[in-house]
């Protein structure tokens, strides 16, 4: 990968609502090779889409998030892509990796409630024909979510203790 394209590359994933033209000075190049640069990226799917990373619990908001392992049987010719695409489908899921260990599939995925996640492990993963079992787990504090600490802790917070 060129030099130019990783630096681009390693600037967005902090600070994906940085100025081109701020980016191009941090580079050492002009503005229309970073614009440039960024629309190629964009249309050969490596930059794949801009996120916004929010906490929900401080925005007041009613969100239940929980990750799900899926054991699943792989199809002759296509392994574990058909279901994970099946999966993908849904629009409560949030990601789908193919994992490593006692289970196949990797699955996140964001509702209301408890109970709305709950209906949707057995009313639409469960009954796919390829899935075998599923663990679900509810994640009930983030402390770090992609790459940022989402609580920061006050100085101060344990007390020094000295001979």
């Amino acid at each position: 990968m060129e030099k130019i394209r990783e630096q681009i590359l390693l600037t967005l994933e902090t600070n994906s609502r940085i100025d081109l033209k701020e980016l191009a000075v941090l580079l050492g190049t002009d503005e229309a090779t970073v614009a440039n640069e960024v629309a190629d990226m964009e249309k050969e799917h490596i930059i794949c889409g801009y996120h916004t990373l929010i906490d929900w619990d401080r925005a007041g908001a009613e969100e239940v998030n929980a990750l799900i392992e899926v054991r699943v049987t792989p199809q002759r010719d296509q392994g574990f892509d058909r279901v994970a695409e099946r999966i993908c489908n849904y629009p409560e899921v949030s990601a789908v990796y193919l994992i490593s260990g006692g289970y196949d599939l990797l699955v996140t995925i964001e509702g209301k409630t408890l109970q709305e996640i709950s209906r949707f492990v057995s009313g639409k993963l469960s009954p796919i024909e390829e899935v075998i079992s599923t663990a679900t787990y509810f994640i009930l504090k983030k402390y770090k979510d992609h790459g940022t600490i989402l609580e920061k802790k006050t100085k101060g917070e344990r007390m020094l203790i000295t001979p």
